[in-house]
């Protein structure tokens, strides 16, 4: 468990150091804003100002500087990286104890438990880690929109808190909205996170195993060109072969993009339930009161729903290419970082 919690918490950090600009691109592009005034209303009228990623970066970088993109990387390395440590730990247990559960054999290459198996581990991994991953996306994510957010807010005369730190949104939230605000669009999360979890995991170990026994079977053809005898590795031995490091990157790039747009709808469903502070009235000089909402949902199925009717399918994929942009990246700086990490921990601990 050392090697898994001292990689895992490196790789955590290197990570985020270089993605945390790409995912705030793709929390701006998601997140919605609009005035409404009127309760019974669900006609809404989307309020972005990006045209893409890119240009939320440029546009982000330009006005707010690179304080601007790196809003929330307090959070995320304050609680994300116990939260890392937490998700790669939980998921290497769980397949190991699934992998036991369902009687794979140590010498045989192959099962078809596998997919189950993984698909599983990744499951439970997220659903352990989101204790502490959902309180750090909520604080994460609303500063990363908090410019955002507050120009929306200005023109609406809607006033909405500023959080000056980490610390201050945590506490603010906590003050204003509990528990349930701290843990805003925690179903969602894992309704986001859980299949992105599971079909990542299931694409990284697919996409890993072929990698590697295209590997073995190069250095086999080696070493039967330089002996006439012929050699085969148990499954045991196929596991502890190391994998070169361009493999992994390829690995987890491919498993990383693949995941992320397909689960990119629940995603942005996730992250307008986080930003979602409630409605707050504003004084008028007549007698009645004057609503402005950053705009509300039911629930997930509702988010999709609204997104699909106010933008079709490209409305429900909306930051789907900012988010592929910093989850490829992300997962193969992440998973590069702690497969080469835990390696190099066990090397020295075995010494």
């Amino acid at each position: 468990m050392i090697p898994n919690a001292l990689g895992s918490a490196a790789a955590g950090i290197i990570g985020r150091i270089f993605t945390h600009p790409l995912d705030t691109a793709k929390a701006r592009l998601q997140a919605v804003y609009a005035p409404s005034t009127s309760n019974a209303s669900r006609t809404v009228t989307v309020t972005n100002p990006y045209k893409g990623p890119i240009d939320a970066l440029l546009q982000t970088a330009r006005t707010e500087g690179i304080h601007g993109l790196y809003r929330g990387f307090g959070a995320v390395i304050l609680g994300g990286t116990p939260g890392t440590v937490i998700y790669l730990c939980s998921y290497e247990i769980a397949k190991t104890k699934l992998s036991t559960a369902f009687g794979k054999d140590a010498d045989d290459q192959a099962s078809n438990s596998d997919f189950v198996v993984h698909f599983a581990a990744g499951m439970i991994a997220e659903t352990i880690s989101c204790i502490i991953y959902v309180p750090v996306d909520v604080i994460k994510e609303r500063m990363q929109v908090q410019q955002q957010s507050q120009s929306v807010a200005t023109n609406t005369s809607q006033q909405l808190p500023v959080y000056r730190n980490t610390w201050d949104a945590l506490k603010t939230i906590s003050k204003t909205e509990g528990l349930s605000g701290i843990y805003r669009g925690y179903g969602a999360t894992l309704a986001s996170f859980g299949p992105f979890s599971a079909l990542y995991f299931v694409f990284y170990e697919r996409l890993k195993q072929l990698a590697k026994q295209q590997h073995v079977e190069d250095q086999l053809k080696q070493q039967q060109a330089l002996s006439s005898s012929s050699t085969s590795l148990s499954r045991r031995q196929f596991e502890t072969v190391e994998l070169p490091f361009q493999w992994l990157v390829l690995s987890s790039a491919t498993a990383g993009a693949l995941a992320s747009w397909l689960t990119s709808p629940l995603d942005m469903a996730k992250l307008r339930l986080q930003v979602s502070r409630g409605t707050i009235a504003s004084a008028s000089s007549s007698s009645t009161t004057t609503k402005t909402t950053v705009v509300q949902y039911r629930g997930v199925v509702d988010c999709l729903q609204r997104a699909y009717q106010d933008g079709g399918v490209k409305g429900l994929f909306r930051g789907a290419g900012a988010r592929v942009l910093h989850y490829a990246p992300a997962t193969t700086i992440t998973m590069t970082s702690y497969e080469v990490c835990k390696a190099f921990i066990s090397k020295h601990l075995d010494q």
